[in-house]
Order: structure tokens, then sequence, then C-alpha cells
């Protein structure tokens, strides 16, 4: 069985499709890069924005086009939220909520008992991501996910190591992800520093990193780890932050944390760290968003060492509380906040790779050959100077070259690349 797999969304969801993978793979089947040279399709489906949705449906759709024999299976968010569209789509014969690989295999008539607890050893892309717990217990006005995934629940401390430690043989990196992260261990009262203290411990070499967490569950530990030199826990925060303004705050739901709370929490892991990436999650125009909720945004934003931000319009979903709270902004003015924010963040972007231009970084190469580039600890892709194999680690010297941060290597560490670079 030929099966093409395409994944939408979150990190998680490249996990989950990556699991896939290796369960095709142990039953002896292959996985294909076009719909068209495929017997079964599985699209992995997101659901926090419709454009999500969108964009899954006309892929779904195009496929079909391409390959009328194609069987289409829908697994992900968006599947766990349909209501009968995607099940109607061309082709689709399945809908699995979620990320349930017994169902899963089910479906690709693969022998379930045997392949929905297998682990992934090697993934498709340069930095591997481990999905260290799936849910979430917050409930969010704006957001879906919660609705699609359900209750947080957490992968055990042995499982886990495992899998890095199979995972570290292959990558040089390795991205600890899920729905929540910051809620791993919940079931049992245990922070997530304790996993990310064991992980550094107990599997050699490879970089971590945090995927998206929230400020204010940063502990003490945590923040040690993170503000550490030894190239153990990259030095990178992405810290939803949604709005600078405490009353629109409350309406999404986001009753954890203040905007000076907010602030407390990541200066305390920034400050006088010269290099140190720091990301937010900012949404425009959700529903009783004012011009002063903006400013105060906006004020909170260059007030904040913030190295880069991801800003969305709001995107009502079906069913969430935030369909009840009146209209968003209009279209026009959701733009032109969304303009200024993405404005400062250039500015403080531009600012930060300045500033690191003459310096040092630790690089992991996650495009080979001609056009050579990688990621460094702080977040920030860089075009390296010479060629350099895909899943490469190496320490480069930084050089500004006008808009551009260019990485010249400076030595390779002892890395199983090949393999990578052969994919």
């Amino acid at each position: 069985m030929r099966v093409y797999l395409r994944t939408f969304g979150c990190r998680a969801n490249h996990y989950d499709s990556e699991a896939v993978r290796a369960m095709i793979g142990a039953a002896g089947h292959s996985v294909v890069g076009s719909p068209d040279d495929a017997d079964v399709a599985v699209f992995n489906s997101c659901a926090v924005t419709a454009e999500a949705e969108a964009d899954l449906r006309q892929s779904v759709r195009r496929a079909a086009r391409r390959n009328d024999r194609l069987r289409s299976i829908v697994m992900g968010c968006a599947a766990a939220r349909d209501r009968g569209g995607i099940r109607s789509l061309p082709t689709v014969s399945h809908t699995v909520p979620g990320a349930d690989l017994a169902a899963i295999a089910a479906a690709l008539e693969l022998p379930a008992s045997e392949l929905a607890t297998i682990t992934t050893r090697a993934q498709t892309t340069a930095r591997a991501v481990l999905r260290i717990q799936d849910g979430c217990n917050e409930h969010c006005t704006f957001c879906a996910t919660t609705l699609a995934r359900g209750p947080s629940r957490s992968r055990g401390i042995d499982v886990l190591v495992d899998e890095a430690l199979a995972l570290s043989e292959r990558h040089e990196e390795i991205v600890l992800t899920g729905i929540h992260i910051g809620s791993w261990g919940v079931e049992r009262g245990t922070p997530l520093s304790v996993l990310v203290d064991a992980l550094v411990r107990q599997v050699p070499r490879v970089r971590f990193r945090l995927s998206s967490l929230e400020a204010t569950e940063v502990d003490a530990r945590l923040r040690e780890l993170l503000r550490s030199d030894d190239g153990r826990l990259a030095p990178h925060l992405h810290a939803p932050l949604q709005s600078g303004s405490d009353r629109v705050l409350r309406r999404m739901g986001r009753h954890w944390y203040t905007a000076r709370t907010y602030a407390a929490a990541l200066m305390a892991l920034a400050e006088g760290r010269a290099v140190f990436g720091l990301g937010a999650d900012i949404i425009c125009g959700f529903p009783g968003e004012t011009d002063a909720d903006h400013h105060a945004t906006l004020a909170l934003v260059g007030a904040l060492p913030f190295t880069y931000l991801h800003v969305f319009p709001f995107s009502a979903r079906p069913d969430t509380a935030a369909t009840r709270l009146g209209p968003a902004a209009p279209a026009p003015v959701i733009e032109q906040r969304a303009a200024e924010l993405r404005d400062a963040a250039a500015k403080k972007a531009a600012a930060y790779r300045a500033r690191r231009a003459g310096g040092r970084a630790d690089v992991v190469v996650t495009r080979g050959g001609a056009r050579c580039e990688g990621v460094t600890e702080d977040f920030l892709t860089v075009p390296l100077t010479a060629p350099v194999p895909r899943g490469t680690r190496v320490r480069v010297g930084l050089t500004d070259d006008g808009p551009v941060l260019r990485a010249r290597p400076e030595a390779v560490s002892a890395v199983a690349s090949s393999y990578l670079s052969a994919r």
C-alpha cells in the first residue's frame, strides 16, 4: 500500500503525522510524496482558524481530482469537530478525531494492536518533534482545540526519555511539543521542569527546545535551564500573549496572567541575556477590542524584548464562547491593527539580529546544498556561507550582510547527519 501523508497546523500535529509514518513503515508499506501515486491519503487537519479548515478541504478536493482511485482519511482537530462536511468530501472514507493511532490503523486496515503504540525513532525533518502531552484543561473563549483534543493527558518520563534517546541518534535538536505543554504532569502534581531536567540529564549531547509555553508556567528550575550556557536547552521561549489588555484577556478566558505578570515572567527569563529568542502570539480584533486595548498591546510589545511575533486576525470558531461575545472589529480595523503590530515586530527582529552580528551561534542545519540554512539556538533562521549537510549541528560566526544575518561555519560536531541528508 502506498500512502500520501499531508499535515496541517502545529508541531503537535507534525509529531502525530510522524507517528503515523512510523506505523505505516513498520507494517511494511510506503509513504509517497504525491497523491497521484497513492492508494490512500491521510490528511492531518487543524481547526485553529477557518483558513486552516478551508485549506484542508481544498487539498482533499484537489487530491481527489488528480486521483479518482484514492481513498482518503482525515485525522486531527478539524476531524474531531466535523459535523459531516469533511466526511462528505470526495474520496473521504474515514474521519478520525485527534491522533487516535488505533483508529487510524483500523482505517488503513493495519494490525492496530501491534502498531498503535509505536514511537518514532527517526523523522523526516532535520529537527525532531516529541509530543509530551495531549489536550488542554483551559477554556480560552476563542479556542476550538480544547474542544477537539479533550483534557490534558501526559506521557510518562520513562517513555519520553526512551523515545528521545532514539531520536537523538538521528537528530541534533528535539522540540518538546503538545497542546499545552505547561500542563505536563498535572495529573501527578509534577511540573514540566522535572521532565525537562530528566531529558537533559539522561539524553546526552542533543539540544532540546520548548515549543509554545505560557510565560507564567516557567518555574525556577526551568528558568535556570533556559538561562544556562551549556547548550542543552535552547535559550528560546514562545510565550502566547494574545493581548496586552487585561480587559481583553479576561474576555478571552485567559485568567492565569495579566499584562504585568506576563511582562515580569519574560523579563526574569531574558534580562541580562545577550542571546535569548522571545516570541509570542497576538490576536487582533477580538470581540470588544477597542483602540485603547490595541494601544495597550502595542505598548507592551514595545516594552518587552521580543525577537519575533506571530500576529493573527481573530477567527471565530464554531461552538466557542467567543462567538457569543459580539462581533469582531471591522476587517479594515483588524488589518490596520495587525499591520501596526507586525511593523513593531519587524523593527524588534531587525534590531535583535543587528545585535547578534559579530557573535557566535549554535546552528542546526535545516536545509543543505547550495541554499544551505539553519536555525540558531535563539530561533533565528540564517543562511550559511558554505554548504553543510542537512541535520548537522555546527558552530558559526554571524556576519552582518546588509539586511541578512549570515553564518560562517567554524566546526562541525560529530553528528549522524548522513541519514537525514540522504532522505
